[in-house]
């Protein structure tokens, strides 16, 4: 691949631009084997900008490579009550195969962690599947690690009920 124009930037949910690039690449990761390996509904992609728009403690990290939708990371401000200051969670981190080895995860999760520094956050937070080596040893290389408040007691769970 010849050298890439990369831009990594947070996303204005207002922005058609933007809105279609969370569209394209978050179906991109939901047809992954390490999303749901199924696309999603038109109307979900289509309504999601203006519902995140919607949650003023939400945001998204874009990365286009060559003017192309490439990367998205969508994040949450969440709330450490042990150390009584903002927390960011990462929820979706997402790039689009064929721009796989530029570096985007580690490009947009520094975009991540210099909004979190200006909000103020204590941390950042994410989930990643056990079977998802790639995104471990991306999320690795950043400097994140497997959450444990006390060894004796093992690895943090996460646990879901769909309502």
């Amino acid at each position: 691949m010849e050298p890439a124009d990369i831009l990594v930037l947070q996303a204005s949910y207002s922005n058609p631009t933007h809105a279609e690039a969370i569209g394209v690449v978050l179906d991109h990761y939901a047809q992954d084997p390490m999303g749901s390996g199924t696309p999603l509904p038109a109307d979900v992609l289509q309504q999601l900008p203006g519902e995140l728009a919607k949650r003023p403690h939400a945001f998204s990290v874009l990365a286009f490579v060559n003017g192309e939708p490439a990367g998205l990371v969508n994040c949450f401000e969440g709330f450490s009550t042990f150390a009584c200051r903002p927390l960011v969670n990462v929820h979706d981190v997402a790039v689009v195969g064929k721009y796989r080895g530029l570096g985007l995860s580690q490009k947009m999760l520094l975009k991540v962690e210099e909004i979190a520094r200006q909000r103020g956050c204590c941390k950042i937070t994410l989930e990643v599947l056990e079977g998802n080596a790639v995104a471990q040893a991306a999320y690795d290389k950043f400097g994140f690690a497997p959450g444990m408040f006390d060894p004796d007691h093992g690895r943090m769970l996460f646990w879901t009920k769909p309502l």
